[in-house]
């Protein structure tokens, strides 16, 4: 079969690669059909996740069709379409007994980090009545590889961890898939502002559609501009969601007091942390990695056309041109990306 795989110098590979095979009872192979690039593939092919070594197919996202399951596994059989989620959770560890799935003692984030992941032909996914969720009718099959992992990272990592609530202001900074699909989400809970931050003006025009009451232009002025618009007292949900650390400082400028400052983004250096500024402000800031507890109730909505995301979808190519798809995501602005969808209908035959 074909494979992207990490290179180790910054650029993904193209090669041809076994077909995975059933390693465990609790095994699914799964056919990709579509699938998609993550900001934390970037991340990787930048060198900043040293967990994941030069070899590895990437990727963590994606619909299919399963092709082969192990004996022990119970809510999938072969011929059924699925959701591939970004997690692997087995559903009996300590941490997925404590809703941690993130962290399972025998998965979590491992699909494209630690083992083979999802940007190639057929992917093995382990723990599969724990890791996969059959398609719905509501939705397109290419809005349903949000829910893998943009949907449910945007609505736990950056919603609920951010204590949005009725009411409140909202300011995210970062325009990328997640911060948009924060956005979308946050208003599950009717915020009375929401502030979306980027540079990359294509996607403060989406952000616009999408529901922002106040679309701002990252840079120097930006945390003066919303404290002219909350009267000077700041906001109360301030999420991060582009991973450097400039997006932090100005997360830490603009929250509130009594705020929370929620971080999404992957960090691949440090970034400060101003206590000496904030020590008195009774703030909380939070941490997580995605645990996708939330994917069954998302694609309800996604299924009722309550949250509507194909507006995110702004390109499609076939996995045969993934070189060209990630330098298109690469230089999102250049090409006013947001989302890139992989089709390997025309690759493998699937219909």
């Amino acid at each position: 079969m074909n494979a992207l795989v990490y290179g180790g110098d910054g650029t993904p590979v193209l090669e041809k690669r076994p077909v995975p095979q059933i390693l465990a009872a609790t095994d699914a192979i799964v056919k990709m059909v579509k699938g998609t690039i993550c900001g934390t593939d970037l991340h990787i092919l930048k060198g900043d996740l040293s967990t994941c070594t030069p070899g590895r197919i990437l990727g963590h996202e994606g619909t299919g069709i399963v092709h082969a399951i192990g004996a022990n596994v119970t809510t999938f059989k072969a011929g059924d379409r699925v959701i591939i989620s970004c997690i692997t959770s087995c559903l009996s560890c300590e941490f997925c007994r404590r809703g941690l799935l993130s962290h399972c003692v025998h998965g979590g984030w491992i699909l494209g980090h630690r083992i083979d992941g999802t940007q190639a032909e057929y992917v093995r996914i382990p723990h599969a009545d724990g890791s996969l969720h059959h398609l719905i009718s509501g939705a397109s099959e290419a809005s349903q590889t949000m829910c893998s992992d943009v949907l449910p990272t945007s609505y736990e990592c950056g919603v609920l961890s951010g204590r949005v609530g009725p009411g409140s202001s909202v300011a995210i900074v970062g325009g990328g898939p997640i911060g948009l699909g924060i956005l979308l989400t946050a208003q599950l809970f009717s915020p009375s502002m929401l502030f979306m931050i980027t540079r990359d003006q294509n996607r403060l025009k989406t952000a616009a559609t999408l529901g922002a009451t106040h679309c701002i232009t990252f840079g120097s002025t930006a945390a003066e501009e919303v404290m002219a618009l909350t009267g000077g007292r700041g906001v109360d949900t301030v999420i991060e969601a582009a991973g450097v650390p400039g997006t932090f400082e100005l997360c830490q400028e603009l929250v509130a007091v009594g705020g929370t400052i929620a971080n999404v983004g992957v960090h691949g250096c440090k970034v400060d942390l101003h206590l000496d500024k904030l020590w008195h402000k009774n703030i909380t800031i939070a941490t997580s990695l995605v645990d996708t507890s939330s994917t069954p109730m998302l694609l309800k909505l996604m299924d009722a056309g309550k949250i509507q995301i194909d507006t995110l979808i702004t390109h499609t190519f076939n996995f045969k041109n993934m070189a060209e798809a990630y330098s298109t995501f690469e230089s999102a602005a250049k090409y006013k990306a947001i989302k890139v969808i992989i089709d390997f209908v025309a690759e493998n035959g699937v219909h």
